[in-house]
């Protein structure tokens, strides 16, 4: 099922970790931090790390920032994503996918699922594409970011998963944009 191709070499992307919370400081940021050494250890650089309140505006101003940062391959984000009134990430990272990652959010379910059964529809994790970067929404446990990392992350954003993954097809997710410059001219 999953392997890795060690004759392909492994491409480290750029990647920028973003914690929602009203009541975090970067020291008490036990799921960004567990996404952060996960990220490093695997090969990957941390782009940037930011924690930002439960706000729509304030969110998307930070992944607006990334997207068009070209130093930014990856958006991870952790919190937001349950079901309070606070509780706003995925209203703010879905307005601006270009392409939504539904599979994403069915096998991150499927996963978490096996480890802490029913509860996992209590989280609305999320997926996508905006811009040429992969965009990712969390729950803002250090369990659910160990569980999407260790269970999908890890293998797609490496060049050498088999039989595919995120890296090979990102060259060409900007085709459309492309496209209609083409066209204009």
């Amino acid at each position: 099922m999953n392997r890795i191709d060690e004759s392909r070499p492994f491409i480290p992307l750029n990647i920028a970790v973003l914690t929602v919370s009203d009541t975090r400081t970067l020291e008490e940021d036990r799921s960004g931090s567990t996404l952060a050494d996960r990220i490093e250890k695997a090969g990957h650089k941390l782009a940037d790390r930011k924690i930002v309140a439960d706000d729509v505006p304030a969110i998307q101003a930070v992944v607006r920032g990334w997207i068009s940062d070209k130093g930014v391959d990856v958006v991870i984000s952790t919190g937001g994503t349950g079901f309070t009134g606070r509780d706003v990430t995925p209203e703010a990272v879905e307005p601006l996918f270009e392409k939504r990652m539904d599979g994403f959010s069915e096998v991150f379910h499927r996963i978490s699922y096996d480890k802490i059964g029913t509860s996992t529809i209590q989280s609305r994790a999320t997926g996508g594409v905006a811009g040429a970067t992969y965009i990712f929404a969390l729950p803002g446990s250090p369990g659910a970011c160990k569980d999407a990392w260790d269970g999908i992350l890890k293998l797609q954003l490496d060049y050498r998963h088999m039989p595919c993954n995120f890296v090979e097809i990102m060259p060409r997710l900007d085709e459309h944009l492309k496209r209609g410059k083409l066209q204009e001219a």
